[in-house]
């Protein structure tokens, strides 16, 4: 194997009719600088040029509530963002893209908050009958100045793909500085943006995000065999015979 494999001269298809919604789930309120916004502006800038509608959301500017259900001014809440500012925007999506920031080796308030609210709508269905998510892709930035990268990107990834998401190759991100009080991803002389494992992950990540996005756009999403909650639910067992020995 060498490193003079011939590589395209251009991308090999079209990403002008996929959409895509990054969440930034960082403790900070705008204006105030995000370092996880800056490394993900990296890939938006990438799927922007390639004519994806990027959609950007910083979820902490928003009242979402905290819980389990698809509303939860149903129960109890005075306010819930949720139904009708971000989860519009979710549902439509092609390409969902979590990122967020390392607080003690683990992913903030927020993070945990959006994934409780996604898992929320998990039990809704699809054109097919399928899970909502089914036929969508996701993938998972973090950024902090302790360790805890991978460990991070793994609870992303586990529950995206737990509730239909379709995760591609190499579907993380992330870039960390000293282990302790040191710079941030955005602060001068960091070297974070300059980071070539970083830029290498996070245009791996985002091209792997678009190839397999459109592959399932243009196959119609997952085949709705075997997968189909309703038809299970009537009796269908897919080939499944639990007599079998």
């Amino acid at each position: 194997m060498t490193d003079d494999a011939p590589t395209p001269d251009s991308p090999p298809a079209t990403y002008d009719d996929l959409r895509a919604v990054f969440v930034n789930c960082t403790l900070k309120r705008s204006p105030e600088i995000s370092n996880t916004q800056g490394l993900m502006d990296r890939v938006i800038g990438l799927m922007s040029e390639q004519g994806v509608a990027v959609e950007n959301i910083r979820l902490i500017d928003h009242e979402v509530a905290t819980g389990v259900y698809p509303d939860m001014r149903e129960h109890g809440w005075p306010a819930d963002a949720w139904p009708e500012a971000i989860w519009p925007k979710v549902r439509d999506a092609d390409i969902l893209v979590i990122g967020g920031p390392i607080w003690l080796g683990d992913n903030s308030s927020q993070t945990r908050t959006l994934i409780e609210r996604l898992y929320a709508m998990s039990g809704e269905f699809n054109d097919k009958g399928q899970y909502v998510y089914y036929g969508k892709v996701g993938g998972t930035m973090i950024t902090g100045n302790e360790d805890g990268i991978k460990h991070a990107a793994r609870e992303v990834l586990y529950a995206l793909q737990h509730i239909g998401y379709t995760i591609p190759p190499a579907a993380d991100a992330g870039w960390i500085g000293e282990v302790g009080p040191g710079p941030s991803y955005l602060d001068e002389g960091s070297g974070g943006p300059e980071n070539d494992f970083t830029q290498r992950n996070s245009t791996f990540m985002a091209w792997n995000l678009l190839h397999l996005a459109r592959m399932l756009k243009d196959a119609g999403g997952i085949p709705a065999y075997g997968n189909l909650r309703k038809a299970w639910n009537a009796g269908e067992r897919f080939g499944f015979n639990p007599e079998y020995r």
